[in-house]
C-alpha cells in the first residue's frame, strides 16, 4: 500500500511540474488542461502529504486544489454565457503585425534606402518640375 502513496505523490509531481512547464513554454495556454493538470496533481500530493504527515505540503496542495477548482468553475461559467467575438483579423503575408515590427521595418528601410520619406518629397518635386510631352 506504500508503494501506492509514493506514486501518487510522484505522479502528482509529474501533472504539476508537466502543465507549469508546458504553459511556461507555450505549448499550453493557461486554460482548462492546465487547471486540470493542477487540480489532479494538487490532489496526489495532499494523500502523499497525509500518509507522511507532511501537513505544510497538506495545507499548501489543499490551497492549490481549490485555486485550481474555482478557476475550472469560473471557466466554465463564461463558457455558459455568449460573449461577443471579435472578427478575426486578417495578416497578410509581409505586411508587419505589430507596432514593434513596423519600427524595425522602418529602421531596416532607412539603413538600406536612406531617409524614404525625404527621397518621396524629392520624387513628388521632380514630377512636378517635369514638363509634360505634348
Amino acid at each position: 500500500m506504500e508503494l501506492l502513496w509514493e506514486i501518487a505523490g510522484w505522479s502528482g509531481a509529474v501533472l504539476i511540474l508537466s502543465a507549469y512547464l508546458s504553459v511556461s513554454m507555450g505549448w499550453w495556454k493557461a486554460g482548462k488542461r492546465f487547471q486540470v493538470a493542477n487540480l489532479i496533481g494538487a490532489c496526489a500530493f495532499i494523500i502523499n502529504g497525509a500518509v507522511h504527515q507532511a501537513w505544510p505540503s497538506v495545507v499548501t496542495n489543499i490551497a492549490w486544489c481549490l485555486i485550481s477548482a474555482i478557476a475550472i468553475l469560473r471557466m466554465r461559467a463564461t463558457q455558459e454565457s455568449p460573449v461577443a467575438v471579435e472578427a478575426p483579423q486578417v495578416q497578410f503575408p509581409g505586411v508587419p503585425d505589430t507596432t514593434g515590427q513596423i519600427a524595425v521595418v522602418e529602421a531596416i528601410t532607412y539603413a538600406v534606402h536612406g531617409d524614404v520619406a525625404g527621397r518621396a518629397a524629392e520624387c513628388q518635386a521632380s514630377l512636378r518640375e517635369t514638363p509634360k510631352a505634348a
